[in-house]
């Protein structure tokens, strides 16, 4: 069993990365959209592209990591790397020079550069626990360190980050003060926890496969698959939430400051949950807590709807709170379950191939999470929002008014639905029953 101090160094990483996968999601399409008057639709696309690169970009990484590892018996180099140029991408991402086409361009660039800089980080970062312990027990204490740790990220960003932007006057001044400061704090969490994770004795195997024979054998693991293809899934539901919350705060409740404290409301339960959900998984078992908890989120998410249509804050807050206990289990037990994946994997091909696989697994994360966002922008467009700068505001039509609701609401209840048969292909294939 890894020291607590050793577990905290691992765990403050995911502070990083939980800031990283928030504030894009939860900022950039508004600031596109409201600060920088660029249409919703083309906005979508700018916030989907970037990440849909990075999916393709991931697996790379993770077959660079496995070299570096059976180099080097260490995963540190790249983690240093991404800790270092990560933190300058996100910034640049908020100091767009332009509006409209010029602001699409600009932050464009800057958001490829910040996802690639980001799995330089995450793809060898998530692969650490499979060769921190081989005890399954251990690993899920590995988890629950850095689920709290991701909590505190998600807080940290979804907490900070409006209420920097709403106390320097929003606008283009607002973003660019919330980007620095964002950044520093990312470049603190990331170098520690790089360095703090050099003890870490990486074993991908007797010697490393490529990329195409990674790929090859990941295919027959269909275990994995189907894990990795319900994780995607719940991921585009909350990333459409996420994406969603700076509209409704404004034009369902009323004021954007809102949005920090629907964000909190939402994440702050987790960190409570998350030791709750570990002892319910020794008890119940991980698989039967994760169905639970996907029931649990898609029936809050569809009660959403008529609260907030409502614009009943209290009401709304409520839910939200109520969507934090289930999204801990969202996050804690997939990751939980996916180091068994691998290690079963090693039985059937003789590699253990975890930077190949925690590539696809955040390959299909990044996919998940930039799909939300994309999606939401699309029916933001179909439902004809109008777009605008904070000078020029804009009123929006009752239909407009509607879609920004759904996404916040149906639309993520009926994605944890999609979610079940893979989860019930998972437990087919560990022949085991939820």
């Amino acid at each position: 069993m890894p020291s607590r101090r050793r577990l905290l160094s691992y765990g403050v990483g995911s502070v990083g990365t939980g800031i990283f996968s928030t504030v894009p999601g939860l900022l950039l399409l508004y600031y596109m959209t409201d600060t920088l008057a660029v249409p919703a639709g083309v906005a979508g696309l700018v916030v989907t592209l970037p990440k849909a690169w990075d999916a393709f970009f991931n697996p790379y990484v993770g077959a660079a990591s496995d070299r570096e590892a059976v180099r080097t018996g260490r995963r540190t180099h790249l983690l240093l790397l991404g800790a270092a140029l990560l933190p300058l991408a996100f910034a640049a991402m908020f100091l767009s020079p332009a509006t409209g086409s010029g602001a699409v361009a600009w932050i464009t660039v800057a958001f490829v550069l910040a996802a690639s800089t980001y799995a330089l980080f995450q793809v060898p970062y998530v692969a650490l626990p499979t060769e921190m312990s081989t005890d399954p027990a251990v690993r899920t204490r590995i988890m629950g360190w850095r689920i709290v740790s991701l909590t505190v990220g998600i807080l940290v960003a979804g907490g900070l980050a409006p209420a920097v932007v709403d106390a320097a006057g929003k606008g283009r001044a607002g973003y660019a003060l919330m980007g620095v400061v964002v950044g520093a704090v990312l470049w603190v969490v990331l170098t520690v926890s790089a360095r703090g994770t050099r003890w870490v004795a990486s074993r991908p195997g007797p010697e490393q496969l490529s990329l195409p024979a990674a790929l090859r054998a990941a295919r027959g693991n269909r275990t994995f698959f189907a894990l990795l293809t319900a994780f995607v899934i719940q991921a585009a539901a909350t990333a459409i939430m996420l994406a969603a919350a700076p509209y409704v705060a404004t034009y369902r409740l009323g004021h954007y400051g809102l949005t920090s404290v629907l964000f909190v409301c939402l994440v702050a339960p987790s960190a409570v949950a998350v030791p709750l959900w570990g002892r319910a998984a020794r008890r119940f078992g991980r698989l039967r807590c994760l169905l639970v908890a996907t029931l649990g989120y898609a029936v809050g998410s569809a009660a959403l709807l008529p609260v907030s249509a409502a614009a009943n804050v209290p009401g709304t807050l409520a839910l939200c709170a109520v969507l934090g206990i289930c999204y801990a289990a969202l996050q804690l037990l997939p990751l939980s379950l996916l180091p068994d994946t691998i290690v079963a994997d090693t039985g059937r091909t003789g590699h253990t191939q975890s930077g190949a696989f925690t590539g696809l697994w955040t390959a299909g994360e990044t996919a998940g999470l930039a799909l939300g966002p994309g999606a939401y922008a699309l029916g933001l467009a179909a439902t004809g929002f109008a777009s605008s700068t904070l000078e020029h505001p804009v009123a929006q039509t009752a239909l407009a008014r509607t879609g920004v609701l759904l996404g916040f609401s149906l639309v993520p209840a009926a994605l944890m639905l999609v979610s079940l048969p893979a989860l019930f292909a998972y437990a087919r294939r560990r022949k085991e029953t939820p």
